[in-house]
């Protein structure tokens, strides 16, 4: 205090210091000073002086400002009174009131150039707008909202610069993100603003604070704020989503596959009572409707538009502003702006478009909300920006919707007209020809957008009948239309308005009959067929007219121009060279052309041209329509070659015309037959490869029964091995029998019988041997051949020696067989011998023991014979399958080779085919490229197989992503 008393108060009461002498002597103090209060007084006392001698401080102090805030780091107080003095003499936003002395205007403009000035100063070294961001670390209030205001206003006054440096700053604009999560509202408050002036025009810094996830803080401050209902803050965090997402589809995508088009839904949840709506809620709806329309722009890709028009859809966000465009009490505005937004939500989606048409409005009986929104557009009363909504956003609806279009056009036929109810078709023949020149063009754009690109509606309206009086016969909407314009008296008495009504009237008649007959020979012929039109066409354009008619002449000589365009000379006084030789006699081929480049000059054309939406400042200047204006510019210079053309070049390039289309369809033949023969190679190819595979599958298969019949035959070695020892054992067993004497005449019988037994199964085991020999010879015949066709005829012969050896062993044992039974017989005869001897009774004992033992054996022998048995016959039947298994595979390879063969032989003829039409293609090649350079030759344009291929599939890409 003492240095304030010194510097302020201590002069001498006639010598009080200049303004500047006291900043210079404070200046000198902030730098000479040792101690921190010293220099935090000075600097106090420089803030306080800040707005009133700006200039002096900026310019003195300003270095001794950012030296303090490098040195005094520590010092919270010092370094907010620093930044407070910078924004002071930075900032443009001057609150004191000039000076009487000076004009308000120069003041003002003073205080920009010294606001710029300082900037300039300021950011000349960069490192001072690091500094600046790293003073936002500090969380101490008094430095973080002096240091976010500053940066505001340098922003303000220097955005390219300060968004380059803060661009390349480590962290910089992460530093500034982190404002939005400041528990203070003012420092988050001024932290919007400060975001909106940095993000203004650079997509750089757009994407990086998007990716520093300002959608979903932005989102939740919205919310937190009570969404539409809430206050500036709700508008600020919506002006900074607009500067985000407009122009930018990095960020709209971001947006779209983050899921936030949901969360914009509960912001449009109107209620029912929509009287009090506040200026603010006006503003923010007004924004929130703005956002929309950014994700859904024309000028955005249409694969993004497309994909964020299905977003709104399923999410039920167009469900909802539909819901706010049928509410009552809705401000003119809101509803304006909402229209608008529905339009460009539906355009060019078929799902939407269709939702679109099924909405009906509250009223009794429901009426769809096209009907509705049609009879405010004809409606004089209603506002202009309302009406010229509803006209685009039924342009948004007819747009690439042939199925809406012929929704339209249906309800002006005679079969489907309700006399008990309004439509569509009905609001736009009575806004045609009612007393509002505004309505007449609104009606006659709409009615337009009907037929665009859609010949089979043109040719639907032909059928449309007029009653225009009673006691007269209806006439066709195409000849009432004709009959307005022809009239111009009858005009002037119904509209009762200015010239420029008129004139508005006639341009939209013209449009309407341009759409309708342009490229669409049955309708030209329905307007030439009026004997009237021509004279009065070709009258319009000859006269020598004011300004605002010349543009009436250059639509009458467009009309002109497509009627010649698409002349199909059905009519033999209006055929195409009539119409030139009357151009050429009545107005003059340059006179023509010059009226019709008219169009294409006017400024109204180069407006409306712009963009889709219809904005006009006044009715007056509402003349032309977006979608006409491309066919003005697309038939402009073909109409002016078609009426620079002789008839002989008129017949030569028809003939060429033809000797081409000939040509082309001959070349077309051949395409198909080719594509024909390479479908049909291709499913032969495909049926290569599936025999192919089921070849591979039944090599497969024969292995695995190779290994199967290997299986056998090991299970057989061992039935054998096992038969040889059983056998063997039998015989031993005989051979002790042979030696029993005494046996008791009992034994002896059932000894007959056992051995009669025994010859029944030698007889049954003859029999099957004969069966087995029978099935090996088969099998060896069998084995010959599949040999041939087979790689297992190795593993089959071998097969075969082991049956062999099988056979013989059989045969073997038949003879042991044999043998043992002839020593039975010699048994039963020493028995029969030696029966009527004495026998002991200790001897009959022991031979009743030896029979026993005999009968044992016997009974196991039997036993081992029937399991034998059994084996050889479960052998038997899975040989005889597994060898049909085998015939079966080798006839399956033998069809496979012989398929094979035929699909070579056919693919041989299919190449020869092929290479014929190929050089039969060739020389066609040839032929056209010629009659293409005769026709280079006489001066006619020709495009190129490229050029035309190329445009094609433009035309494809466009239809796939719409």
């Amino acid at each position: 205090m003492n240095f304030f008393r010194g510097v302020m108060g201590g002069q001498p009461a006639g010598q009080q210091p200049s303004g500047a002498d006291t900043i210079q002597k404070l200046c000198d103090r902030v730098a000479s000073s040792t101690l921190l209060e010293d220099r935090r007084d000075a600097v106090r006392a420089l803030k306080s002086l800040s707005k009133k001698y700006r200039k002096e401080v900026g310019s003195q102090a300003m270095e001794h400002l950012i030296h303090i805030m490098q040195t005094d780091r520590s010092d919270s107080e010092i370094l907010g009174y620093a930044l407070d003095t910078l924004y002071n003499i930075i900032c443009n936003d001057e609150e004191e009131e000039p000076d009487e002395s000076e004009d308000e205007n120069t003041q003002k403009q003073t205080d920009d150039d010294l606001g710029v000035e300082f900037t300039n100063m300021f950011i000349q070294d960069s490192e001072n707008v690091t500094l600046v961001l790293t003073m936002l670390e500090e969380f101490d209030f008094h430095v973080r909202w002096p240091g976010v205001k500053l940066l505001t206003a340098l922003l303000k006054n220097q955005c390219a610069q300060l968004q380059g440096v803060i661009l390349v700053s480590p962290m910089g604009v992460s530093r500034l993100m982190d404002l939005l999560a400041d528990s203070r509202e003012v420092i988050r408050n001024d932290g919007l603003l400060l975001l909106q002036q940095l993000t203004k025009g650079n997509a750089a810094i757009q994407k990086i604070v998007a990716f520093e996830n300002a959608f979903e803080r932005l989102l939740d401050i919205i919310t937190e704020e009570g969404s539409s209902d809430g206050g500036i803050v709700v508008e600020d965090c919506l002006l900074l989503l607009v500067n985000l997402l407009k122009n930018n589809s990095s960020n709209q995508n971001f947006f779209k596959e983050g899921s936030y088009i949901q969360r914009m839904k509960p912001w449009f949840e109107v209620g029912d009572d929509n009287s009090g709506w506040s200026a603010q809620k006006v503003t923010n709806l007004h924004l929130m409707l703005q956002l929309v329309r950014v994700m859904v722009s024309p000028v955005n890709s249409p694969g993004a538009t497309a994909s964020c028009q299905k977003s709104m859809y399923q999410c039920g966000l167009l469900q909802q502003l539909c819901t706010i465009l049928m509410a009552t009490g809705v401000p003119a505005d809101i509803l304006t702006e909402t229209i608008n937004t529905v339009s460009e939500v539906i355009r060019g989606s078929q799902i939407n478009q269709d939702y679109f048409a099924s909405v009906n409005a509250p009223s009794n009986p429901p009426r769809p909300a096209i009907v509705v929104l049609l009879m405010s557009m004809v409606n004089e009363r209603q506002p202009f920006v309302l009406r010229c909504a509803v006209l685009y956003c039924f342009q948004c609806f007819l747009y690439k919707n042939q199925k809406g279009q012929g929704e339209i056009v249906a309800t002006l036929l005679p079969s489907t007209i309700d006399a008990n109810s309004i439509s569509a078709g009905q609001l736009l023949c009575g806004g045609l020809f009612s007393a509002d020149s505004l309505s007449n063009w609104c009606a006659a754009v709409a009615l337009a957008h009907a037929l665009q690109d859609n010949l089979t509606q043109k040719e639907q309206l032909l059928r449309v009948q007029l009653a225009t009086s009673l006691g007269k016969p209806p006439v066709s909407l195409l000849q009432q239309c004709t009959n307005i314009l022809s009239q111009g008296d009858k005009i002037n008495r119904r509209t009762k308005s200015e010239k420029g009504s008129k004139v508005q009237t006639r341009v939209g008649l013209l449009m309407l009959l341009c759409t309708w007959i342009n490229n669409c020979p049955i309708a030209v012929t329905h307007f030439l067929h009026n004997q009237e039109n021509v004279p009065f066409l070709t009258g319009q354009i000859s006269e020598n007219l004011g300004e605002d008619e010349r543009l009436v002449q250059g639509l009458c000589a467009l009309l002109l121009g497509i009627c010649i365009l698409y002349n199909d000379n059905s009519l033999e006084n209006c055929s195409r060279d009539k119409l030139k030789q009357l151009i050429e006699k009545r107005i003059g081929k340059e006179n023509f052309v010059e009226k019709l480049c008219f169009i294409t000059k006017h400024e109204l054309y180069s407006r409306a041209a712009q963009k889709p939406q219809p904005v006009f400042p006044s009715p007056e200047q509402m003349l032309f329509d977006h979608e006409f204006t491309k066919l003005v510019k697309e038939l402009e210079g073909v109409i002016t070659k078609a009426v620079h053309k002789s008839s002989e070049e008129d017949k030569k390039e028809e003939e060429t015309k033809k000797t081409l289309e000939q040509h082309d369809s001959i070349v077309t033949q051949y395409k198909e037959l080719i594509r024909e023969q390479d479908s049909q190679i291709q499913e032969l190819k495909e049926q290569v490869a599936s025999m192919s595979s089921q070849n591979d599958q039944h090599q497969t298969t024969l292995t695995q029964q190779v290994a199967q019949i290997q299986q056998h035959k090991d299970q057989y070695n061992i039935l054998k091995l096992k038969l040889g020892k059983d056998n063997q054992s039998q015989a031993n067993n005989q051979s002790d029998n042979t030696h029993i004497n005494g046996l008791q005449t009992e034994e002896l019988t059932q000894l007959r019988d056992e051995v009669q037994e025994l010859r029944k199964q030698h007889t049954l085991l003859q029999t099957q041997l004969s069966e087995k020999d029978t099935l090996i010879d088969t099998l060896r015949s069998e084995g010959e051949q599949t040999t041939q066709v087979s790689t297992g005829g190795p593993d089959h012969t071998e097969l075969l020696k082991e049956l062999e050896e099988l056979r013989s062993l059989v045969q073997c044992k038949s003879a042991e067989i044999s043998q043992l039974q002839t020593e039975r017989q010699e048994l039963m005869r020493r028995a029969e011998a030696g029966s009527s001897e004495a026998v002991p009774s200790s001897e009959g004992s022991t031979d009743s023991t030896k029979m026993a033992e005999l009968e044992s054996r016997l009974g196991a022998q039997m036993s081992e014979t029937e399991k034998l048995k059994e084996d050889v016959r479960s052998l038997s039947e899975s040989r005889v399958g597994m060898e049909q298994q085998l015939a079966s595979a080798t006839s399956t390879v033998a069809i496979l080779q012989t398929e094979k063969s035929k699909l070579q032989t056919e693919v041989q003829e299919s190449k020869k085919e092929q290479d014929d039409l190929l050089m039969l293609l060739a020389d066609q090649d040839q032929k056209i490229h010629g009659l293409k350079q005769r026709l280079k030759d006489l001066g006619e344009t020709v495009e190129d197989d490229d050029d035309i291929d190329a445009r094609d599939q433009t035309d494809d890409d466009e239809d796939d992503e719409d």
